[in-house]
C-alpha cells in the first residue's frame, strides 16, 4: 500500500523544484530511459526515510551547481509510485534495491550508483562529492578511464564489524 500522497508531496517537491524530472509510470519510466540512450541521465530513487531528507536530497541539490552535469535528472518515488519504481529497478539489473538510492546512467547502463549504504551515516556534502566526481568522469564527454569508480570508495566508508556503516541500525 503506497504512502499517502499528502505526506510525500514536500518530499517529492524538493527535487521537482531543482528541475528533476518526477516519472509516476512505468510507460514514463520507459520512455525517460528510451530518450536517454544517448545521453547521461540522474536516477533519484527518493524515499520518505530520514537519511533522503537529511543527505540524499540535499546531496542532489548541491550537485546542481557544479559546471559538468548530466543530460537528465528524474525521479520515483519508492513507496509511493510503485509501479515506476519497480520499472526503474529493472534497469538496475543485479543491484540490490534499496532507497534512497542515486544511480549514473550513461548510454542506458549504470555507471555509478550511490545506494542507502552509502547515504547512512553521511552528509550531504559527502553525497555531492560523490555525485561530482560521478558527473566529471562520465558527463563530460570524455571517455571515462577504464579504473573509473562505479561507486563511492568503500574503504572510506565508517563500517561496523559486520561491513554495514556504524550509524546503520535494522529492525529484526
Amino acid at each position: 500500500m503506497p504512502y499517502p500522497e499528502a505526506m510525500v508531496q514536500p518530499m517529492r517537491k524538493e527535487l521537482t523544484q531543482l528541475g528533476v524530472e518526477e516519472l509516476t509510470t512505468a510507460d514514463e519510466v520507459d520512455a525517460a530511459f528510451n530518450a536517454a540512450q544517448d545521453e547521461t541521465m540522474l536516477l533519484v530513487i527518493n524515499s520518505v526515510c530520514g537519511c533522503a531528507a537529511g543527505n540524499a536530497r540535499p546531496a542532489v541539490a548541491m550537485a546542481t551547481e557544479v559546471d559538468a552535469q548530466p543530460d537528465r535528472y528524474v525521479t520515483v518515488f519508492a513507496g509511493q509510485d510503485l509501479e515506476a519504481t519497480e520499472r526503474a529497478r529493472e534497469y538496475l539489473a543485479g543491484i540490490p534495491p534499496s532507497s534512497p538510492f542515486l544511480a549514473l546512467f550513461r548510454h542506458g547502463d549504470p555507471v555509478y550508483v550511490i545506494q542507502r549504504k552509502h547515504i547512512e551515516g553521511r552528509n550531504a556534502n559527502a553525497i555531492a562529492s560523490d555525485l561530482k566526481e560521478a558527473y566529471e568522469t562520465y558527463c563530460t564527454g570524455n571517455t571515462p578511464p577504464d579504473d573509473a569508480p562505479t561507486g563511492p570508495d568503500a574503504s572510506a566508508q565508517p563500517k561496523s564489524d559486520n561491513g554495514l556503516p556504524d550509524t546503520f541500525q535494522s529492525f529484526k
